[in-house]
């Protein structure tokens, strides 16, 4: 048997003490009962809103083969006499267990930050990275303060490339992070007026950003978007901290991975890649220009930690956008089809325009329109009225003359969008949706986008639920 971790080596590295007649190991970590795999161990963490100590016997009858649990919680729990570690805070427990796993890691470690595009960045490596090594990357955005040390413990030993995402709506969070992760390569995507509510200005988020900088290992590398205002604020902070390998990705005609040109379509995407005095052409399976930036950011990544760049190339041809982050879904209505763009992970200016313009490259079909369905960006706190009324710049220039809005904060919008624009505005999520079931027809291409925490998720489930998809042997009539 191959274990992830053998339980002495737990034990030792979480400081820990065994209670019962323990397995050998464990062959995966888990922190959510439901999902557990048989084998794997359940760490017992207590969130904002649940503790794990509750549902640590549910762990057990899905297969859990040992428990860590906290010592003050060990009486609450009664006659239970399960395999189990015993520490004193599970959280911190499983924060030693992921340094012990970087500490044993041979593999080249990179590090994503960013204001946008981070989880697509930390995939679009995932994905390029594999045809040369063993990749172990963040599963979806696990980029917190659990997220982050969950996925080092999870890391095989024997792991090639290690991909972590790291994020912050605070100034400090990022520091303790990538100490753990201690990157040899840090990437920041850009940097944008997300979590404004929290901030005084773009350039205290960019210093907060530049916080990655600060686990970089002796002799690491740091990657830079060329193209973002805050090029030279991030350039200077990486010199300050003595860091000697400052890289850049851009449109801009000294970044070192260069984007010579591209070419946009509905469903994939082509670009030209000046890297190393040679240009290179670069198919995406996706589509948007947001899209093949990241991908320059990325292919630099392989070229810096000695990949194959010519089967990392190859491998983003087969690229798909994530759920919530693009993916496109062909839906049957009547006799015909209509297409959904799913954006509705999350939501920030930058995103919006993002997609918006993804919006405006894809083609309807017969008397179909295009339909951008909008919800409040949130987290904007003193700035949030003038975020959402400059999105009627990007929507006119991009010509979209179909706007379907919901929440408190798209109401600035609505009054910001002149007559041309046929504007439907609901308060409540859930009173948009009706509205959009009911009022799309065939040849529509719809983009929903909006912050997670307004739920816009539900307007794409509602619509996946309603329309079946489009299959490529059916006739439009």
């Amino acid at each position: 048997m191959s274990w992830l971790w053998t339980t002495e080596d737990m034990i030792a590295a979480m400081a820990g003490r065994p209670f019962g007649t323990l397995p050998e190991g464990i062959t995966g970590i888990s922190i959510d009962s439901r999902s557990i795999s048989p084998g794997e161990a359940f760490f017992a963490i207590k969130g904002d809103r649940v503790d794990g100590h509750d549902y640590a016997s549910m762990a057990m009858a899905n297969g859990a083969s040992l428990l860590v649990v906290s010592e003050a919680r060990l009486p609450a729990m009664g006659r239970l006499t399960v395999p189990m570690i015993v520490v004193e805070d599970v959280l911190a427990a499983l924060g030693r267990l992921g340094q012990a796993s970087r500490a044993r890691s041979r593999a080249k470690i990179v590090a994503v930050t960013g204001s946008v595009g981070k989880t697509t960045t930390k995939e679009m490596l995932r994905h390029v990275l594999s045809p040369s090594g063993k990749v172990h990357a963040s599963v979806a955005s696990f980029n917190n303060h659990w997220g982050v040390p969950l996925t080092l413990a999870r890391m095989p030993d024997d792991t090639d490339y290690g991909v972590f995402e790291v994020g912050m709506n605070h100034p400090g969070e990022i520091r303790p992070l990538v100490a753990m992760i201690r990157p040899h390569v840090a990437v920041i995507t850009t940097i944008a007026p997300a979590h404004l509510g929290n901030f005084k200005n773009i350039k205290e988020i960019a210093a907060a950003k530049a916080e990655v900088f600060e686990g970089l290992e002796p002799g690491g590398h740091v990657v830079l978007n060329r193209d973002n205002d805050q090029f030279n604020f991030l350039d200077r902070t990486a010199q300050s901290l003595g860091i000697e390998h400052i890289h850049s990705f851009g449109q801009h005609a000294k970044a070192e991975f260069r984007l010579a040109e591209f070419n946009g379509a509905d469903e994939n995407s082509t670009l030209w890649l000046t890297i190393g005095g040679d240009t290179l052409e670069v198919a995406i399976g996706a589509p948007g220009r947001h899209i093949a930036e990241n991908a320059l950011a990325a292919l630099g990544v392989v070229r810096i930690v000695g990949a194959d760049i010519e089967k990392a190339i190859a491998a983003l041809a087969t690229l798909k956008p994530e759920k919530g982050r693009g993916k496109r879904h062909r839906l049957s209505i009547g006799s015909g089809s209509f297409t959904l763009i799913d954006e509705s992970y999350n939501a920030n200016p930058a995103s919006m325009r993002a997609a918006i313009a993804l919006l405006a490259a894809a083609e309807p079909t017969g008397r179909g329109r295009r339909i951008a369905v909008l919800g409040d960006m949130l987290e904007m706190g003193e700035y949030s009225q003038k975020v959402h009324t400059d999105l009627a710049g990007p929507l006119l220039a991009a010509g979209i003359e179909h706007v379907w809005l919901a929440g408190a904060d798209m109401a600035a919008l609505r009054e910001s969008l002149p007559e041309s624009v046929h504007v439907e505005y609901r308060e409540k999520t859930s009173e948009l949706t009706d509205y959009v079931l009911n009022s799309v027809v065939p040849g529509d291409v719809l983009m929903v986008k909006s912050s997670l925490g307004i739920g816009f998720g539900k307007i794409v489930a509602a619509l996946l639920d309603k329309f079946p998809a489009f299959s490529d042997t059916q006739r439009e009539l």
